[in-house]
């Protein structure tokens, strides 16, 4: 998809630096899993990546997770503990869904941009760290500023390096590759041997809105693995919630302005797609076994991948792999 391109483009330039990053989409959109790939890809590689989710912290404890507390700062306390920054020291730390930060977290958070300093809850010690900051939020945080729920000047600390992570909805040609990956995974994590999906199901996935973005798509492809044993995930393994995004009442729209030959059109291309796609990823890019596959020569199969906006190269991940052994 052209603005996931646009997102990795972005990824590649930050990663290397040590600009704090805003990520910022609907729930489910693997923000998260962004921020691990500019880890991954920094001089920071080799320290810690420490995840919090600030929204998960009741806002008693947040600070002490946070910042770490001293023995006594209250009720419980009957050690030092070392918070979530002193931890990440020399690495990264992942604030997911910053908008939730109390009042006196964001002033505290402020501190280490500002200087690189914080104090545990209760105790009166500078600490110095050296954290690079990614943060997520699906909230408006522009917008929480005007209302005086977010600092303002915490939010222009943060939001150095903006990257808007698009839904699912959006990019739905991502959910082929998206599909492929996570059978792949789970045929490992189960022992099995699932090959694929079936080109109607592909089509009801391009079609549904996905609420839950890449988070739902993955627990629906979990759930329909867990129900067929080997061969492809079809229709059956899916709700029909799902699979009702592609029944007739999705061609309504062309009734009164498209002849039933225009429909027939526009459902054979949907088809042919969804079988190419297939093709090409059992064969991984190979253009020569696909075209003997589909009985046309390469050049037809390359003028109607060029037609579908199908690229090999998008299909050379490893194959589907059986975990069973060879008798």
């Amino acid at each position: 998809n052209p603005v996931m391109q646009s997102v990795f483009e972005k990824i590649r330039s930050v990663a290397p630096t040590r600009s704090t990053v805003l990520l910022t989409g609907e729930t489910g959109t693997g923000k998260g899993v962004l921020a691990g790939i500019i880890h991954r890809h920094s001089n920071r590689r080799d320290k810690p990546f420490i995840r919090v989710h600030c929204g998960a912290i009741p806002d008693t404890l947040l600070e002490s997770e946070l910042f770490g507390h001293e023995k006594g700062a209250f009720t419980g306390a009957v050690r030092r503990k070392l918070g979530k920054f002193q931890i990440a020291h020399g690495g990264t730390i992942f604030l997911d869904e910053i908008g939730t930060l109390t009042p006196a977290a964001q002033v505290k958070l402020l501190q280490i941009l500002q200087d690189g300093t914080f104090q545990r809850v209760g105790g009166e010690e500078t600490i110095q760290v050296d954290v690079r900051v990614i943060s997520a939020t699906n909230a408006n945080l522009e917008k929480m500023c005007e209302l005086d729920l977010f600092r303002k000047d915490l939010y222009y600390r943060l939001n150095v390096f903006p990257i808007q992570v698009p839904p699912l909805r959006e990019r739905t040609e991502d959910i082929f590759a998206l599909v492929n990956s996570f059978i792949r995974r789970l045929n490992r994590v189960n022992n099995k041997e699932i090959t694929g999906l079936d080109p109607a199901v592909l089509e009801a996935l391009k079609k549904y809105p996905w609420p839950g973005n890449i988070r739902e798509l993955e627990n629906l492809i979990e759930r329909a693995h867990v129900l067929e044993s080997s061969g492809t995930l079809t229709a059956a393994q899916f709700p029909e919630t799902v699979m009702s995004s592609v029944s007739s009442a999705a061609l309504l729209p062309f009734a009164s302005s498209l002849s039933l030959s225009e429909v027939r059109r526009r459902a054979v291309d949907a088809a042919e797609r969804a079988y190419l796609e297939q093709l090409l990823a059992e064969k991984r890019g190979k253009i020569k076994e696909a075209a003997e596959t589909a009985g046309i020569t390469t050049r037809q199969l390359h003028k109607l991948m060029g037609k579908h906006g199908l690229r090999k190269e998008a299909f050379k991940s490893p194959p589907l792999r059986s975990n069973k052994q060879e008798p």
